[in-house]
């Protein structure tokens, strides 16, 4: 660690809210950690509410912007979260000009362009570092999403005004270079603070759930937002042959916009008894270390730390081989099969074959502890003071 990472520095990290998605729950292990090597920390969101409300964690102020805008904005039906991001720049401007924190981290991709216009307006020298957890092109023209080039074309020409950019995975670095006006030497690769050993205490908490009782069929596992990005209609197609073959049941955790979607294709393919979407649990690694196999079928990704978590559990992982990071933490297959984006036959095969193979699970723990806390949040400060 350099001497500028050393220094008790002010950092600000901005998200929207308190959801318990990934990015979310990164930025909260990000912030905890920056406060546990003495930096004063402020947590800047627009909504103070959501499943993560109380894991905040200790030593890390909660700032909540407000303005006439954003509660206006809260009160619209549709597009209420994109609205209020929008509104919520000249509250951070705000906030810039009143704390003047040393470094501004904006935390996921959706924030990005509000914090670049906020510090533009703050007119003030705070350094803004941009942490890119998702494919930028791939999310913006491909996969299963509605295609948005002119929002690609504004991300690309807004990108370079940030100081430096830390991508979750390679995949992710190169994409930046190749696509926007940031240069090779502002953007780092750091890989998602994800390992903790809380995740294999967590896991050994009990499971009360009748698919994980003795005698029953293989459970399969998948997690994260009902979103196109995560192609559970890919998934459910092929769980669908997979139950032609054997009998098997599948839980899907995780909550959003696409429920209904899925609850009809799963009516309309005949899984109601087989498929279950309990929604936001706050101990998926329960689920994780019983399950027979966890499959992750997202057309594009960042760095998916749900499948290193899964791995810490000790748990057997299928994974699409998509842009970006899967190929990465399962280096290449060696600890966890890959499969083409959208191939549900593959996806099936896939399936079949590693719920009877044998399997080293003290390996796949061992993998997962690369992608270590510590280590993470130390490359993170690298680049947001200024050592790298």
């Amino acid at each position: 660690m350099t001497d500028a990472s050393k220094r008790r520095s002010h950092i600000a990290v901005f998200i929207y809210g308190l959801s318990g998605g990934g990015a979310t729950r990164r930025a909260l292990t990000l912030a905890g950690g920056f406060a546990e090597r003495g930096h004063r920390v402020d947590l800047v969101i627009v909504d103070a509410e959501g499943p993560l409300a109380e894991a905040v964690p200790d030593g890390v102020r909660r700032v909540v912007l407000d303005s006439p805008a954003i509660r206006l904005a809260g009160r619209l039906r549709r597009g209420r979260r994109k609205r209020r991001i929008t509104a919520s720049g000249f509250a951070l401007a705000r906030y810039l000009r009143r704390e003047r924190p040393d470094v501004l981290m904006s935390a996921a991709n959706h924030v990005h362009l509000t914090a670049l216009v906020a510090r533009r307006l703050a007119r003030v020298p705070v350094r803004l570092v941009l942490r890119v957890s998702n494919h930028l092109t791939q999310s913006h023209l491909g996969g299963t999403g509605r295609p948005r080039p002119s929002r690609l074309k504004r991300a690309r020409r807004a990108y370079g005004g940030a100081d430096a950019i830390i991508g979750v995975s390679q995949g992710i670095v190169d994409d930046l270079v190749e696509h926007t006006a940031i240069s090779r030497d502002r953007a780092h690769r750091v890989a998602n603070p994800t390992y903790t050993p809380a995740i294999e205490a967590a896991a050994a908490a009990p499971i009360d759930h009748p698919w994980l009782a003795a005698g029953a069929p293989p459970l399969l596992l998948a997690a994260g937002r009902l979103a196109p990005a995560k192609d559970f209609s890919t998934l459910l197609r092929a769980f669908a042959r997979v139950r032609a073959v054997c009998p098997a049941n599948l839980v899907i955790l995780g909550e959003g916009g696409g429920r209904r979607r899925l609850e009809a294709e799963i009516r309309e393919l005949g899984l109601d008894d087989a498929v279950a979407l309990p929604g936001f649990v706050h101990n998926p690694f329960a689920w994780m270390a019983r399950a027979a196999l966890f499959v992750l079928s997202s057309a594009w990704e960042g760095s998916p730390g749900v499948l290193v978590e899964a791995l810490a559990c000790g748990c057997p992982v299928v994974s699409t081989d998509c842009p970006s990071g899967p190929a990465e933490i399962l280096a290449g297959g060696k600890f966890g099969r890959l499969v083409p984006v959208g191939d549900e036959r593959a996806l099936a095969d896939a399936i079949l074959e590693a719920t009877t193979a044998p399997v080293d699970r003290d390996a796949l723990r061992a993998r997962a502890r690369e992608f270590d806390v510590d280590r993470a949040v130390d490359g993170y400060l690298e680049v947001l003071l200024g050592g790298v």
